[in-house]
């Protein structure tokens, strides 16, 4: 057993000078560069808390807040073109009427037009009408005018030929003798 108990020493007397050699040559490292171990790990640790702090407190807020305001302009786009869609939209609806009232105004010019040459056929004929009226009026004042006259003149031609007659004959007819007289020559002026 005493031969075990010195292994067992032997043993760790070994881990012990290794583990005490392992950690001078990792403080000698550490050395070399003019660092000291422990005042290193505090501010290891030092630098994980601050940026801990930077994270929660500064970056995590403005990353959420860049998300929201990105989310935000990503709706605006489409908001935009959205708008710029129900305007093309708009545009062809406002042409398509335009297009609507072209037309109707056309048809409406149209109609128009046919009145207005209806209204002056029908107003020509209307003054054609009234111009025969006057025509006919006329002929028939023109008529009555001429029987009047015709009616004066044998009349007068009558006395003309009563009193040649008179002259020649010296002497005065009297009234019947005088309207066969008239009669006669008038029935032969009338052939």
């Amino acid at each position: 057993m005493s031969e075990l108990n010195t292994k067992n020493t032997n043993e760790t007397h070994a881990v012990a000078v290794t583990s005490h050699e392992a950690t001078t040559v990792d403080e000698s490292v550490v050395a070399s560069l003019g660092l000291n171990g422990q005042l290193f790990a505090f501010q290891l640790l030092n630098f994980a808390v601050v940026v801990a702090i930077v994270w929660f407190l500064i970056l995590k807020p403005l990353t959420k807040t860049l998300e929201e305001r990105k989310k935000l302009i990503d709706e605006s786009l489409d908001k935009a073109k959205e708008v710029d869609s129900n305007l093309q939209m708009a545009e062809i609806k406002f042409q398509e009427r335009i297009d609507e009232a072209k037309a109707e105004a056309s048809k409406v010019m149209s109609k128009v037009q046919e009145e207005g040459v209806e209204l002056t056929n029908k107003m020509k004929e209307r003054a054609q009408k009234e111009i025969e009226l006057v025509v006919d009026q006329a002929k028939r004042n023109i008529k009555i005018e001429k029987e009047e006259m015709m009616a004066g003149l044998k009349e007068e031609t009558a006395s003309l030929v009563v009193a040649a007659v008179e002259k020649i004959l010296e002497e005065k007819l009297d009234e019947s003798k005088d309207k066969k007289l008239i009669d006669g020559v008038l029935g032969k002026l009338k052939s």
